[in-house]
């Protein structure tokens, strides 16, 4: 079986969030694609298989099938776009979070996803002592989407990952507004066994709606403050987030699971 490793949201290799992708003709058992996750150690493998006209798209991190996955669908689609079907344009995978589509735009793979409903909620003492920060805002979604002041807070963070574990949400966004881009954004994974997510596509369901209120306008550019790094071009369509990036191949190999 072949698998695909692509580096999402980068125009380049060794930058944005990488993630190992499997094109199949059948399903896997579930234990074998979860040992196959663990055995790649990334912070998600995606398998996709046709299925009519449509593609089945499932993700799974160290820690488990999540619901969503940003990085892992535009990789598949780059995939599917350029090794599977080189002539497609558009392509659909039918996921858990529904249909998501995907549009091939020059260089860029525009991603149509939904947007998480974001309630307020109470900053407290164990949200700021899990994080090493007092954020100014403080949001529920999926996932706990925390608002700084500062873009420099947001980069030098360093949150106590055992805490993490004992707060709400899946994931925790940070972000605040950036000097150069219209926001900057960090993502931790704990929970998933990720300490730190590259590029959180579905993260920025949550930051990108955030951003696109506050700032009033049709759409932005999001940084990824990790160490690899990530840029994204975000857009509102209703209760519906656009994502676009672009994507590098890594590497093609053979996995022989007997």
């Amino acid at each position: 079986m072949k698998q695909y490793v692509v580096d999402a949201f980068s125009e380049k290799v060794f930058g944005g969030n990488p993630a190992a992708i499997c094109v199949m003709d059948s399903w896997l058992p579930e234990e074998t694609m979860m040992s196959i996750t663990i055995e790649n150690n990334l912070s998600e493998t995606a398998f996709t298989v046709k299925e009519g006209d449509k593609y089945k798209l499932r993700w799974f991190t160290p820690g488990g099938e999540i619901d969503l996955c940003g990085h892992a669908t535009l990789a598949s689609a780059y995939v599917i776009m350029n090794y599977v079907e080189a002539d497609l344009q558009t392509v659909t995978f039918s996921t858990m979070s529904g249909d998501l589509i995907v549009n091939k735009k020059g260089d860029l793979y525009e991603m149509d996803f939904p947007a998480y409903d974001l309630k307020p909620v109470e900053i407290t003492d164990a949200m700021v002592n899990a994080i090493g920060a007092k954020p100014t805002e403080a949001y529920m979604g999926r996932d706990l989407l925390c608002i700084f002041d500062d873009e420099k807070t947001v980069r030098e963070l360093n949150p106590d990952m055992d805490k993490l574990k004992t707060i709400d949400g899946l994931l925790l966004q940070v972000t605040a507004a950036g000097k150069d881009v219209d926001c900057v954004s960090r993502s931790f994974a704990p929970k998933l066994n990720v300490i730190e997510d590259p590029v959180c596509g579905s993260g920025h369901c949550h930051i990108a709606p955030y951003w696109i209120n506050k700032l009033d306008k049709e759409s932005i550019v999001a940084y990824q403050a990790s160490r690899r790094g990530g840029t994204l071009y975000c857009t509102m369509d209703g209760d519906r987030v656009k994502l676009s990036g672009k994507a590098a191949l890594y590497s093609v190999a053979d996995i022989n699971i007997g």
